[in-house]
């Protein structure tokens, strides 16, 4: 009878610790690359969930051509300010404030397994992350697909394979991740960016629009 209760509480206690979604520290800072079959990007990042704001200053390249960008993305505002500071010019235009979504797995997200990336022979040698995989259909009757990792302890993300048609697989890999915001003037636009007009007839940017130039 013992041993029943024993394996009963066992049973519970593993239940209770499965993994469930989560959702990231609103305020983060740190590094991520991004890639597909035409470009590759590094970028530092400033992440703030709670004013829905991000900050990407990025390297790259596209179809064998380098390129930089630093970009603004202010979604509560619906403004989006491309920094040139060569020649201290911005360009300004509107941004979808729907695309905004903080880093966190979907309560509808599935599961697929808990590992651990190095190894379990010593401590510090490996991290315990979980895989969630997940899909939507889209306006157009399409589909997009994501799997993502995040570690366990923290809801910190290590990397996220997203499809959409527009784009095909684009893999984004985030390390040195800082939980909080050293400079919080990150999120102000330069002073020469008042000058910048907004195009109130350009189609709203979004994410993606921050390499639609890069072929230029």
């Amino acid at each position: 009878m013992r041993t029943l209760v024993l394996l009963a509480c066992l049973a519970a206690g593993c239940l209770a610790q499965a993994p469930k979604p989560c959702r990231s520290p609103p305020l983060l800072s740190g590094a991520l690359s991004v890639s597909n079959v035409k470009f590759y990007a590094f970028a530092k990042y400033t992440y703030d969930a709670l004013g829905e704001r991000i900050r990407f200053k990025e390297l790259g390249s596209y179809e064998n051509k380098t390129f930089g960008i630093d970009a603004l993305l202010l979604f509560r505002e619906g403004i989006m300010y491309t920094i040139y500071h060569g020649n201290k010019t911005c360009r300004k235009e509107r941004l979808k404030k729907e695309d905004f979504h903080p880093m966190e797995i979907p309560g509808d997200a599935t599961l697929l397994g808990q590992v651990i990336l190095g190894s379990s022979s010593g401590p510090g040698q490996g991290l315990l992350v979980n895989t969630w995989y997940g899909e939507h259909v889209t306006p157009t009757g399409g589909k997009d697909k994501w799997m993502t990792t995040f570690t366990e302890f923290g809801c910190i993300p290590v990397s996220t394979t997203y499809y959409t048609e527009k784009t095909d697989w684009v893999l984004t890999t985030f390390f040195n991740i800082v939980v909080g915001i050293d400079d919080p003037q990150e999120f102000i636009p330069p002073t020469f960016c008042q000058k910048a007009q907004l195009d109130e007839t350009a189609e709203a940017a979004d994410f993606y629009s921050l390499f639609k130039n890069i072929k230029n």
